[in-house]
């Protein structure tokens, strides 16, 4: 097995709610005790590992998880404060790479296959980093798709890390039940259970036009997932990739024009970036000619910035590799890679 090649991580906080307000009070620690409505109409949002000994868990109702356990202790939702540690916990994945998929305050997947390092140690890193500035746990799963992982994440809680290789594969989930498979929702459960499907193992035995019957369209994608196919990537989640400017003008050849050009743009550009509070880490440069073609130059600088001298001096040396032997008619200047000022400065700690 080649540990590299399982290039995919899913991270999920441990009982994320209840462990923040554990390591913000301590004297929780070691009791039953739920984040949730306080009133007995109210819900369960989540329940430390103390509560679940009851049998108690999350959108179960308060009456009811203190009837399973009298001595419960039931915490208010702060989600301020969940959302501050959240920001913060990404901002070391964002360190790493800025493949990251967020899923929820408290769960994402990352695909690593740029970093070249075994993902054993990456997650051995977030771990002791996540601990070491916030006093809290979480589980990984390690696999070559977004669905294994996500299984694998699950299997060995809390606190857990588990890979899933191509090796492993199908046995290793014949034992799950129905509701461990992404697109089987309870009511396609029920289906199942009434014609003896219960385990992935069960389904396996049917071909996909029967699952499509059952399940409409995604029933191909169980089909193939249940066999270790997911050939969704890790999606970063939808923030501004790049900030730059670009305008067109007569054609011309002046060299010297197009250089305080790309001045002002760098200038420009910088002044947009510190309004924001980020800074960016790739430059580009582009050209466009009179014949309408278009060429362009990119660096990655080794550090982020938005200073503008810096940016300048960069977008200079990739238009000089540019060829001025034909009029310019359009000049554009991008600063991509972008981060928030915060994360910048987590990664240089």
């Amino acid at each position: 097995m080649d540990i590299k090649k399982l290039n995919i991580i899913h991270m999920d906080m441990d009982a994320f709610y209840a462990s923040v307000e554990e390591r913000d009070n301590p004297s929780l620690k070691g009791k039953p005790m739920v984040v949730g409505g306080r009133s007995n109409r109210g819900i369960v949002t989540t329940a430390n590992y103390e509560a679940r000994k009851y049998g108690i868990h999350s959108a179960m109702p308060i009456f009811m998880a203190k009837s399973l356990c009298p001595q419960l202790i039931t915490v208010p939702v702060r989600h301020d404060r969940y959302r501050q540690i959240s920001r913060q916990i990404f901002s070391i994945l964002y360190c790493l790479t800025d493949q990251v998929e967020k899923i929820s305050i408290d769960e994402a997947f990352l695909d690593i296959k740029d970093l070249d390092q075994d993902p054993r140690q990456v997650c051995s890193y977030i771990r002791d980093r996540v601990w070491t500035d916030f006093a809290l746990t979480m589980s990984f799963g390690i696999s070559y798709n977004k669905f294994l992982a996500k299984i694998a994440s699950d299997y060995r809680k809390p606190q857990g890390l588990t890979i899933i290789s191509p090796e492993m594969m199908p046995d290793f989930l014949y034992p799950f039940p129905l509701s461990k498979v992404y697109g089987i929702g309870p009511k396609s459960q029920e289906k199942f259970a009434n014609i003896g499907v219960n385990t992935v193992k069960d389904l396996m035995a049917l071909d996909q036009d029967f699952l499509i019957k059952i399940l409409g369209k995604s029933g191909r994608d169980v089909y193939q997932r249940i066999r270790g196919i997911d050939k969704r990537p890790v999606e970063p989640n939808s923030k501004r990739k790049s900030l730059g400017t670009e305008r067109t003008f007569q054609p011309t050849r002046n060299e010297k024009y197009l250089k305080n050009l790309l001045k002002t743009y760098a200038q420009e550009i910088s002044q947009d970036l510190k309004k924001k509070k980020i800074q960016g880490k790739t430059v580009i440069v582009k050209l466009k000619y009179d014949d309408f073609t278009v060429h362009t130059r990119s660096k990655t600088m080794d550090t982020y910035s938005n200073d503008p001298e810096q940016i300048y001096n960069l977008a200079l040396d990739l238009f000089q590799d540019l060829a001025l032997d034909r009029q310019v008619r359009l000049l554009g200047l991008t600063v991509a890679n972008l981060l928030e000022d915060h994360i910048v400065q987590m990664c240089f700690l």
